[in-house]
Formats: structure tokens, C-alpha cells, sequence
């Protein structure tokens, strides 16, 4: 039995990492992060662009929710969108947020609801799991979400793969993350801002994006016209599927980085 083989069957994620074009796509997306990472403006300016993609991360996943996003209107504080206020007061916790979500991610994902929801729920739905008969609503079509009880067993077994550390890559258990999260809706509103904050949020507690530079929210939005079609695969359960969505958010990764690179070399010029 090979190395590779003998961790498929101890590690449930092992299995993931080993699908056609996964690895490949992990690589090209690691290499480009730590050429981001090694940009020389950081030594002096980590904070601005860390902050730069914290924003330009949260108006992109609002953009994905379907608020109308004008960063122009969003740098001068005028924002009235529920979705835009909600995902900016996500983006502005995460860093706090990263020590805790290893050892409680269920704690994290209630915080992160109730931070994404407070203009648009009940306070007696802020970070409480939806109940049976509650809308889920559903911005990317992407169908029907599961009962609430089967939601609530799935998040349970994505606590449990969060516990265990797996081995392997960042970009393959935030894509899990990332996917479980938005095939269970475990909330109705919001679930969208929750779970690609808990996606950023893994790469940067499991060492890809330590500094949080990557606004990996804005590569969804970039690649928005596979977003929902790579989620949908990654729903179907298939290998091919989830091999899919695995690959679209490494490119996402890519995208984000990119951006932070361009924000880099304009700090440069000065």
C-alpha cells in the first residue's frame, strides 16, 4: 500500500486532495500567494494592503449576496445595504476570530452569523442554526437546502474533520469548509458571507494567507459565472464534482491574490 493510499483512508480529506487536477491547481495557487507574501512593500506596509483586502474582500462577497456595490460610495461610509453592512462587520472581526475557530467553530460561525445578520433578522436568529418551515434564502440558485436536521448532522461532521488537524493543504480544507457550508445553509440569511469569511478565515488560521492578504471573496466574484455552477458540482457529491469546486477556489485564491499583488505594486509607485 502506498503513503498516498494508506492516508486516503486515515484522512477523510486525503481523499479530496488526491483527486484529478487538485494538487496541481494547490501548487500554482501556493506559489503565487508566497510571491505575494515575498512582495518588499510588505516590510513597510503589510497593514494597508491587509486592510485594502479586507475591504475589497467584503464588498466582493456582498456583491455575490446581490447588493449593489459601489466602492467609491463604501471608502466614504455611506452604506445602507444589509448585505454590504453585514459583510464589512464580518471582515472587520476575522482577525479576532482566528485563534478561537480551530478549537470552536461552532462558536465562530454563530459569532460570524450574528455579525453578517444584525440588520436583517430577528435578534432571536442571530447565530442560531434555521429551524424546520424557516426560508433559506437563496441567492446563487442553487435549490433546495437539506431539512434542518440533516444540516445540523453535516455540520457536526465538519466539526469533527476541523478537529482531527488534518495534513492536508490550507486550499483543500477551506474549499471543504467553503462547501459544506453553502450546501447545508445552515442559517437562511447570510450563509453566504459566513461561509466564505469561515473559507478566509481557514487560510489564514492554517498558514496559506497568515497576514490575511488574500481577498479570496473577490476571486469568487471574479469567477462569479463558475461559482455557482463549481458549488453546485461540489453538491452533487461526485468526485469530478467536488475535484471541480476544489480547483475553482484555488483559482479564486489566485484571483485574490493577484488583486493584493496590483494593490502591492501601487503602493510602490507611491
Amino acid at each position: 500500500m502506498s503513503e498516498s493510499t494508506s492516508a486516503a483512508q486515515t484522512d477523510p480529506l486525503a481523499r479530496i486532495a488526491a483527486l484529478p487536477g487538485v494538487a496541481e491547481a494547490v501548487q500554482e495557487t501556493r506559489t503565487l500567494v508566497d510571491r505575494l507574501l515575498g512582495h518588499r512593500i510588505l516590510r513597510r506596509r503589510s497593514s494597508d494592503v491587509s486592510m485594502e483586502s479586507s475591504l475589497r474582500g467584503a464588498c466582493a462577497s456582498a456583491a455575490l449576496e446581490g447588493a449593489e456595490v459601489a466602492m467609491d460610495e463604501i471608502r466614504e461610509g455611506h452604506v445602507y445595504d444589509t448585505r454590504i453592512k453585514g459583510a464589512l462587520r464580518v471582515s472587520g472581526e476575522l482577525g479576532s476570530l482566528v485563534e478561537t475557530w480551530p478549537k470552536a467553530p461552532r462558536q465562530v460561525l454563530a459569532r460570524l452569523h450574528t455579525l453578517a445578520a444584525a440588520d436583517a433578522v430577528g435578534e432571536d436568529a442571530l447565530g442560531r442554526p434555521r429551524r424546520e418551515g424557516e426560508r433559506v434564502e437563496d441567492p446563487l440558485g442553487l435549490g433546495p437546502a437539506p431539512a434542518p436536521q440533516v444540516a445540523h448532522a453535516r455540520l457536526e461532521g465538519l466539526y469533527a474533520l476541523l478537529a482531527a488537524r488534518t495534513s492536508v493543504p490550507a486550499l483543500v480544507t477551506s474549499a471543504l469548509v467553503h462547501g459544506e457550508l453553502m450546501a447545508v445553509r445552515p442559517f437562511g440569511w447570510g450563509d453566504g458571507l459566513v461561509a466564505r469569511a469561515a473559507e478566509r478565515l481557514t487560510l489564514i488560521e492554517r498558514g496559506l494567507d497568515p497576514k490575511s492578504l488574500v481577498p479570496s471573496e473577490l476571486g469568487h466574484r471574479t469567477l462569479e459565472d463558475g461559482y455557482a455552477s463549481a458549488l453546485r458540482g461540489y453538491m452533487s457529491g461526485t468526485p469530478e464534482g467536488v475535484a471541480e469546486w476544489v480547483v475553482h477556489c484555488c483559482e479564486a485564491v489566485r484571483a485574490g491574490a493577484q488583486d493584493s499583488l496590483a494593490t502591492c505594486e501601487a503602493l510602490k509607485r507611491g
